[in-house]
C-alpha cells in the first residue's frame, strides 16, 4: 500500500466507528426523526457555541448553503483569494446562489480589518450589496495556516460594523483550536455561521456540519432539500460524527508533531518549505530540478502520493495513518529523487 499524504479526507473510520454506524437507531431525518443524526445536531451546536446545527453531505455543501442562506441573487460576498469556497468548489456560488465574488489577497490566509473597510460596498444602485465576509480556519492553500481569534474577532468587527455578515469554513477548524490550545468556541464566536468537516483529521466516513442561529438553520435546512440534500437515515453516517467530535480531536496534535518533522527533513534535505502550524506541508519542488507533477511521478514510483499546488508546489498531509515510519520512509523517498 502506497503512503497517502494526499489528504485527511482518506481516512478511514476507526473499529468504534464502525460499530456506531451497525448499532446506529434511526429513523427519518427529512421528518427530523432520526434520533443519531439529532443527537450529532444537537452536540455539534453545544460545542460550536452556536443555537442550532445541521448535518450536510460535505464542507462544500455546508459552505454552499451558509452563501444561500445569508446571500440574495446579485449580492456580493468578500473572501481571500485562495480561500477553499472561491478556489476548490466548482464556481458554486456563482452558479448557485447567485452571487458575485470578491476576493482580497490576504498574508497566510489573513484579511486585515482595513482590507475589508475597503471593499465593503457603499449604497449605491451601480453597486452590488456586501452581503457576506467568508473566512478559512485552518487556511488550506496557506499551508494549514491558522487564524487566531484574535484576528477573526478584528475582522468579524470591520464586518459588523458595515452590516455584513461573517461565515466560518471551519473544515478544519479543530486543527486550529488544537494547535492554539483554544477551545473552538473562541474562534466561533467571531462568526455567524460555521461550517466544519467531520470526514476530515477527526476519520468519520462521510459529512460535515453547519451551525448558526436557530433560524438560519431552520432556512439552510429548507436550501439543503431543495439541492437534494435531504437524508432519510442517515443516523448510520451520523454515528461516526458523533465519535469524532468526541473522541478525536486530541489527537489531531500527533498530526501536526509528524508534519512539523517531514517539514524539518525536507528542509535538511535543502527543499524550500512554507511554515507548518497544523498538518499540511507546502514544499517548493523547484530544487529539486523538476516541476510539482514530476516531483510527484517520481514519488508515486517509490510509494509516496501527494498532490500538487501549483506549477512547483506539492502539498503533504498528515493524519491518523501517517505514522513516524512512514515520514521517515517519505524522507527517503524524496532524498532518492533528488539531484545527487
Amino acid at each position: 500500500m502506497p503512503i497517502d499524504f494526499r489528504s485527511d479526507t482518506v481516512t478511514k473510520p476507526t473499529e468504534e466507528m464502525k460499530r456506531a454506524m451497525l448499532e446506529a437507531e434511526v429513523g427519518d431525518d427529512v421528518y427530523g426523526e432520526d434520533p443519531t443524526v439529532n443527537r450529532l445536531e444537537k452536540l455539534a451546536a453545544e460545542i460550536l457555541g452556536k443555537e442550532a446545527a445541521l448535518f450536510v453531505t460535505s464542507g462544500t455543501q455546508g459552505n454552499q448553503l451558509a452563501v444561500l442562506t445569508h446571500c440574495v441573487n446579485g449580492d456580493e460576498v468578500i473572501m481571500e483569494a485562495d480561500s477553499h469556497i472561491f478556489y476548490s468548489e466548482g464556481g458554486a456560488v456563482a452558479a448557485l446562489a447567485g452571487v458575485q465574488t470578491r476576493t482580497i489577497n490576504g498574508e497566510r490566509g489573513v484579511i486585515t480589518p482595513e482590507a475589508i473597510a475597503r471593499a465593503v460596498r457603499s449604497r449605491n444602485i451601480h453597486f452590488p450589496r456586501t452581503r457576506l465576509l467568508c473566512m478559512e480556519n485552518t487556511h488550506n492553500r496557506a499551508g494549514g495556516a491558522v487564524i487566531s481569534p484574535e484576528q477573526m474577532k478584528a475582522a468579524y468587527e470591520a464586518a459588523h460594523s458595515r452590516g455584513v455578515a461573517v461565515h466560518l469554513d471551519g473544515a478544519r477548524l479543530f486543527n486550529a483550536a488544537v494547535a492554539l490550545k483554544r477551545e473552538i468556541s473562541d474562534f466561533t464566536r467571531y462568526a455567524d455561521t460555521v461550517q466544519v468537516c467531520l470526514s476530515k483529521g477527526l476519520s468519520a466516513p462521510i459529512g460535515s456540519v453547519l451551525a448558526g442561529s436557530r433560524d438560519f438553520i431552520e432556512e439552510a435546512r429548507w436550501w439543503r432539500k431543495k439541492l437534494g440534500g435531504g437524508m432519510r437515515q442517515a443516523g448510520y453516517i451520523a454515528a461516526p460524527g458523533i465519535l469524532a467530535l468526541t473522541e478525536m480531536v486530541p489527537r489531531l496534535e500527533e498530526d501536526h508533531h509528524r508534519a512539523k518533522r517531514l517539514a524539518e527533513g525536507l528542509r535538511q534535505l535543502s527543499l524550500t518549505v512554507e511554515p507548518v502550524e497544523t498538518n499540511i506541508v507546502l514544499v517548493h519542488t523547484e530544487r529539486a530540478g523538476m516541476n510539482a507533477v514530476q516531483f510527484l511521478e517520481q514519488l508515486a514510483e517509490r510509494g509516496v502520493l501527494a498532490v500538487d499546488f501549483d506549477e512547483s508546489l506539492v502539498r503533504f498531509t498528515t493524519h491518523r495513518h501517517i505514522t513516524d515510519q512512514d515520514i521517515q520512509a517519505a524522507l527517503t523517498a524524496v532524498e532518492a529523487i533528488l539531484p545527487a
